[in-house]
């Protein structure tokens, strides 16, 4: 008896001989971008480095840090898995607390939103597939008070953030 392999995506690689092209990010390595101390994010595997393939953040929440309210992506999915601490998710539906090794993945489309509320920090995973500028995203969240209404509601459109 054979077993029936699903089907692949087409080959990417062409070229008759592998090549040395991996690369590590080593965990104690410092965080790329910190939010006032209540996020630190860590670009793990962005756009550029992954051909558009994905991004994958590591987002540590300070105790109490927020979040941003539900929202969607029209351009890409998104999906969260905690490494540590409790962490608030919505998933269309309602709030509940997701803890270590829970997972939610998020379709393009999909409602959802995440908040530390605890008392303590929180540390997860975030892929966004395919790879989208994000790093612009998180860093430009510092200075909407800057902008007016309408270059408010620009940039998030800009970068795929619908609120409802």
């Amino acid at each position: 008896m054979s077993l029936v392999v699903p089907p692949y995506p087409p080959p990417r690689y062409t070229k008759e001989t592998p090549e040395v092209s991996a690369w590590v990010r080593r965990g104690d390595a410092p965080a790329d971008y910190d939010a006032h101390g209540l996020v630190r994010y860590h670009y793990l595997a962005n756009q550029q480095q992954t051909g558009g393939d994905y991004g994958l953040y590591r987002i540590e929440l300070a105790a109490e840090a927020g979040g941003p309210g539900p929202h969607y992506h029209r351009a890409m999915s998104e999906a969260f898995f905690v490494l540590s601490g409790s962490v608030e998710i919505y998933d269309g539906e309602e709030w509940s607390t997701a803890g270590t090794n829970d997972f939610l993945y998020v379709p393009p489309g999909g409602i959802h939103g995440f908040r530390n509320t605890a008392d303590a920090p929180a540390s997860m995973l975030m892929l966004f597939a395919p790879g989208a500028p994000r790093e612009h995203y998180f860093e430009g969240l510092a200075q909407l008070g800057d902008l007016t209404d309408e270059e408010r509601t620009q940039w998030f459109i800009d970068n795929d953030n619908f609120f409802v």
